[in-house]
């Protein structure tokens, strides 16, 4: 198949990231028969494996630096995507190419039935990246989870080194002891012979990440920390502590303070991978070649347009942030926003600081999980915005930006599904 067919094979797939609504009856089993099929690519490299409320993206993104930087071939698998398929599986920041991602895919559609399972969208994009990353020999992997970690489809694999970046509102029901339930669930990506970094100090779900067993463990702020974190041009002056030391004066191209602490979290895994320090001038090399597509993207000024695929309240929360703490904006916010269900759209506004000085265009990720922009538009309003709904994310950036006058700062966010589309209709 040419990549067009083999994306309409894998269209027919169930695809877990549309649905609304809890998934219940989640199982390894589909998983494992396909890779097994495959002859177990996710074991021919180590692994770093990531799970996460927020940052595990941006995390994963900056500890392949590292490891680029170190030499090492790496394969970086991420998602979701913001406009192309083939950004979820990367080698040393490039990604797969269409022709390489239709034969994995050809590939697979001509296994599947000696599997004896109907695999998700999801479960075979991750087993093409396996395979992927085992055709090219990769060093070594740093995979996101998708959902949660126990029972996700990269958990077939083996963490050598296992990392948590937070435990958040996110993915639960938020009844009885949810946040124990979250992290029992995200803990399962903890294996045998696993070395544990944590970026959640919460010290009432420690037993929950130890009960795994790690072989060793470090945690934010007693092993770990952001000790410095200043506003610098272009992004943040770092003093980075590991349990090896103090990284001082290191400058992230990044724009917002929790950066810095992604940046912490990402140097002590790849610390914990190499089972030693890293240089500081490696890491000053390092993370000066990082960049981090659709969060907090500045793609132009005056007006100064943000692309930001905060996805939950924690997420909004950081933006603003961001945009109040990094920059001056003298005129008005206008924030262009869409919403996923089951988020509560009330939530992620009250987050995103929408109120009487606000204004706001309501639009509907590309998703059968979208909220109506007329419902996100009404929830903008009871907290005092003026809002217009526009279902479309192109339509409702040109509106956006017809508002804005050159000191305002336009805000795109809500979801890496409106994110995407936008970057393609603002850079294209």
């Amino acid at each position: 198949m040419d990549l067009i067919g083999a994306l309409a094979w894998l269209d027919e797939h169930i695809n877990l990231e549309a649905r609304a609504g809890r998934i219940e009856g989640l199982s390894l089993e589909r998983m494992q028969r396909l890779v097994e099929v495959l002859g177990d690519p996710q074991h021919a490299y180590p692994v770093i494996h990531l799970t996460g409320t927020n940052g595990k993206g941006s995390t994963a993104r900056l500890i392949s630096a590292v490891l680029a930087e170190s030499g090492l071939s790496v394969g970086t698998y991420t998602s979701p995507h913001l406009e192309r398929i083939n950004e979820r599986m990367a080698r040393n920041s490039d990604p797969v190419d269409d022709d390489t991602l239709a034969e994995l895919l050809s590939d697979i559609a001509a296994v599947e039935p000696a599997t004896g399972v109907h695999p998700s969208y999801f479960e075979i994009v991750t087993a093409a990246a396996f395979r992927w990353f085992a055709d090219v020999a990769v060093d070594v992997a740093v995979v996101e989870v998708g959902l949660l970690g126990r029972f996700d489809a990269t958990n077939v694999a083996d963490g050598a080194v296992a990392v948590v970046t937070n435990i958040g509102r996110d993915h639960s029901n938020f009844e009885g002891d949810w946040r124990r339930a979250v992290a029992a669930e995200k803990a399962g990506i903890i294996k045998p012979g696993s070395t544990l970094v944590l970026g959640e100090d919460d010290y009432d779900l420690r037993p929950v990440f130890l009960a795994e067993h790690p072989v060793a463990t470090a945690v934010r702020n007693e092993d770990f920390a952001c000790e410095r974190n200043e506003l610098a041009v272009g992004g943040r002056l770092l003093d980075l502590r590991t349990p090896s030391g103090v990284l001082d004066e290191v400058f992230l191209p990044l724009h917002g303070a929790h950066q810095g602490d992604n940046a912490a979290l990402a140097i002590t895994a790849a610390e914990a991978f190499f089972a030693r320090p890293l240089d500081r001038s490696l890491v000053v090399d390092a993370l000066a070649t990082v960049t981090m597509p659709g969060r907090f993207e500045i793609v132009s000024r005056q007006p100064l347009v943000v692309l930001d695929g905060a996805h939950n309240a924690d997420g909004a929360a950081a933006a603003i942030a961001t945009l109040d703490d990094d920059f001056a904006v003298d005129g008005r916010r206008v924030i262009v926003v869409g919403a996923l269900s089951p988020r509560d759209p009330t939530e992620l506004l009250e987050a995103l600081a929408v109120d009487g000085d606000t204004l706001v265009v309501a639009c509907e990720p590309p998703s059968p999980r979208a909220h109506r922009a007329a419902v996100v538009a009404a929830a903008a309003e009871a907290l005092g915005a003026i809002a217009v709904a526009v279902p479309e994310v192109a339509t409702a950036v040109d509106r956006a930006l017809a508002i804005a006058g050159p000191d305002d700062a336009v805000l795109i966010t809500g979801s890496l599904y409106v994110v995407g589309p936008a970057r393609t209709h603002l850079l294209s």
